[in-house]
This record gives structure tokens, C-alpha cells and sequence, in this order.
């Protein structure tokens, strides 16, 4: 089956190929991703595999039936949705939507999970079970695809006994895959404070209550959360990226607004590093005269790799790809909406190598160059496949 597989994937890689590039030229931002689904639809009619769409606007459950289909249900995700980044390469197949970009590689992630449905529909009476086919929107946007998507049921029935999803990787080489079990990816949450003062000539700081400086205090104080309070085994972010201090070089506004985010490894920390945001940042403003207003919209939860279902994976990985192939994966800080399916199911969520230092240099996730090697895709279609055929079989 192994080698079977190996063949079907090469036998897919070129219309693989072009079918990223159409999804790379035609990115669509979160939500937003009609033509993306209608695209997905027009593959998934071609293969003659069932669907259900409309789930959180735009998303797809593709289904294929095996020999005994209740037996075992496993769930292959990719998300669909681009960034709003304008695109740098110089390439054939850029982004034609202008300030859009699949700078994320989710146009590599629905394309192999694409080929991996069509290989799977191929070889369907040689499993025993079903695959779901997780076509989702909106990752990269609160509150996330995959939890709309679970709040409309799109898993309830049937629901799948495990759910993988693969994620491209610039620093790891073409043809290696990247596993980690336990907690992998950190909570997201997004800080906004208002602090408010009283605003007045630059030139009469007795008079005012200066916003900036009390801001400037805040931001300081709270880094005490992450470097005195959290454990130090706990891994914690927390950055400010947008401050908003609307005066000028002789004019001191009436209030200053911080946006940030919060990261963490730990549910339970997370929740007091909150109150402690709230307390410290109040206490800060209001030692200094002013009003502080804190909003915390709660994002992504840490996202959790079943280390049973990994152990399972990474061996199969093993045998098809070589013991060679297989790296661990550290701690990451960025987050991941798939979190949503590992806290209601047992998930695996994998890093597939795409860097090419011989083609192009080496690129960044999120960045207006980030490139990938193709030949990837041949990889992760053909192991999306086997890892689904081995779940069911084994």
C-alpha cells in the first residue's frame, strides 16, 4: 500500500501543482473565501467525492466511505483563508488580489489535502472506515474557523475519532516532517487599554494629566507579569505592537490607546495572568491621576497533540518517509485555531518541510516573499493519505 500510495502521488504532483498556483493567485482574507470554496467544491465534484458546505459561511466536510464506514472516522483539516499582505515575489502565478497573499501556505494546505482525498477516494475498498474532509475559513481571525465550525456541529455527526492537519514549515527542509506531542502551540489572546488622562499644552505638564507617560508606566509594569509572576516553566509572551497617542510635538492628547497580545502554555495561568493585566494596568493609571479602561478578547486555546495518536503517527511517518525524515518540533508561541479540534478530539498537528535553499533563500511565515518549494507537496499529499490509510488499517 505504501508503494501504492508513493504512486498515486506522483501521479497527482502536476495537476497538484497547478492547483496551488490557481489558489495562489486567488487568495481571499478570512471569511471571505467564496471563490476559494467554489474552487474546493469544483475538485471534490471532479473526484466524485460527497460533501456538505456552508459551515461558518464557507467551509466544506467532504466525506469518503470505506468498507464498514462506522467502523473508524478520522479527520483531515486545511484551512482556506490568505492575509492581508501584498505580495513581493515576481512569480507567474502571483496574487492577483491586490494586498491579499497566501503568505501563511494554506493554498499548500488545501492542495494536499486535495490530493490526499483523491488518493484516498481511489483506494476506498482497501480501508475500513471514513474520512472526513475538513475544508475550514477564517484561521487566522478571531473567533476562528474551526470553533464556528464545531458550534454549527459540522463534527457532531459522525464524529471522527482523531483529526490531523498538516502545517508548512520554512526551516525545515523539502521532504521532512516535524511531530511533537503534548502541548505545541501557545493560547492567543488580544490586549486593548484605553488609559484616559486629561490633555493640554506640552509646554504646561502641570496642568494635564499626561496619557503617554502614564502609558509608557503601564507598559513597563506590566512586564513584571512575565518576568516575576509566571512560572518560570511556563512559557509566556506578552508584547505591545500599537500604541495610538494622537497629540503632537507640543500637544499632549486626552488619552492614549495600547494593543497587545498575550501568550501562554498553561490554561490556568492564563486566566490569572488576566486579572493580573487588569489589576496592574488600573492600579498603574489610577496612581497617576487617570482612567484605565481593559477589554481581553480571549483567542485560541494552547493547542494540545495527543501523545498516544502522536506516537502512532510519527511511526507510520517512519516507514514512509524514513527514519531520517523525522524531526521533534519545539514549543512555539504562535498559535493555531486547529486547538479548537484538540480540545474536543484526539489531534495530531504536524509541520511539513517546504524550505529549498538551492532554489530561493530561506522566507519567513506572514512575510510579502514567503516562498515554498513545490516538490513539498508531493510529500504531504502522499503522507496525509498514508496516515489515514494506516489510522484505519491498523
Amino acid at each position: 500500500m505504501k508503494d501504492q500510495i508513493i504512486s498515486l502521488s506522483k501521479d497527482f504532483f502536476t495537476a497538484a501543482v497547478q492547483i496551488r498556483r490557481h489558489l495562489h493567485m486567488y487568495p481571499e482574507l478570512s471569511f471571505q473565501e467564496y471563490n476559494t470554496s467554489d474552487f474546493v467544491i469544483s475538485k471534490l465534484n471532479e473526484f466524485a467525492i460527497p460533501f456538505k458546505k456552508g459551515f461558518a459561511k464557507t467551509g466544506i466536510i467532504g466525506k469518503i466511505e470505506g468498507k464498514n464506514p462506522g467502523k473508524k472516522i478520522i479527520a483531515l483539516r486545511a484551512d482556506m483563508d490568505a492575509l492581508p499582505v501584498m505580495e513581493k515575489n515576481d512569480l507567474p502565478y502571483k496574487s492577483k488580489n491586490e494586498g491579499i497573499m497566501h503568505a501563511c501556505g494554506h493554498d499548500i494546505h488545501m492542495t494536499c489535502l486535495l490530493g490526499a482525498a483523491k488518493i484516498l477516494n481511489n483506494i476506498r475498498d482497501q480501508f475500513e472506515g471514513t474520512v472526513l474532509l475538513i475544508f475550514q475559513p477564517g484561521e487566522e481571525l478571531l473567533p476562528g474557523g474551526a470553533k464556528m465550525m464545531l458550534d454549527e456541529g459540522a463534527l457532531d455527526n459522525p464524529k471522527p475519532d482523531a483529526v490531523l492537519a498538516l502545517h508548512v514549515q520554512p526551516d525545515i527542509p523539502t521532504g521532512v516532517v516535524g511531530f511533537r506531542s503534548g502541548k505545541y502551540m501557545a493560547s492567543s489572546d488580544e490586549i486593548y487599554i484605553r488609559v484616559k488622562g486629561k490633555g493640554g499644552h506640552g509646554a504646561m505638564p502641570h496642568e494635564v494629566i499626561d496619557p503617554v507617560l502614564i502609558a509608557s508606566h503601564l507598559i513597563v509594569s506590566l512586564q513584571q507579569i512575565v518576568s516575576r509572576n509566571t512560572n518560570v516553566s511556563i512559557p509566556t509572551v506578552l508584547s505591545f505592537g500599537k500604541i495610538i497617542a494622537n497629540g503632537a510635538t507640543n500637544i499632549v492628547p486626552d488619552e492614549v490607546r495600547l494593543e497587545g497580545t498575550f501568550r501562554t502554555t498553561d490554561e490556568n495561568w492564563r486566566k490569572a495572568a488576566h486579572e493580573k493585566i487588569v489589576s496592574i494596568s488600573r492600579a498603574t493609571a489610577e496612581s497617576m491621576g487617570a482612567i484605565c479602561d481593559i477589554e481581553i478578547r480571549k483567542g485560541y486555546p494552547v493547542l494540545f497533540n495527543d501523545p498516544n495518536l502522536n506516537k502512532k503517527l510519527k511511526e507510520f511517518a517512519r516507514e514512509y518517509l524514513g527514519k531520517d525524515k523525522i524531526e521533534k518540533l519545539d514549543i512555539r508561541m504562535t498559535s493555531e485555531d486547529f486547538a479548537y479540534f484538540s480540545e474536543k478530539f484526539s489531534s495530531c498537528f504536524f509541520r511539513l518541510g517546504v524550505a529549498s535553499p538551492d532554489k530561493h533563500p530561506a522566507t519567513l511565515l506572514h512575510n510579502s516573499n514567503f516562498m515554498v518549494d513545490e516538490n513539498a507537496i508531493e510529500t504531504g499529499t502522499g503522507l496525509m493519505a498514508w496516515l489515514a490509510w494506516s489510522l484505519l488499517n491498523q
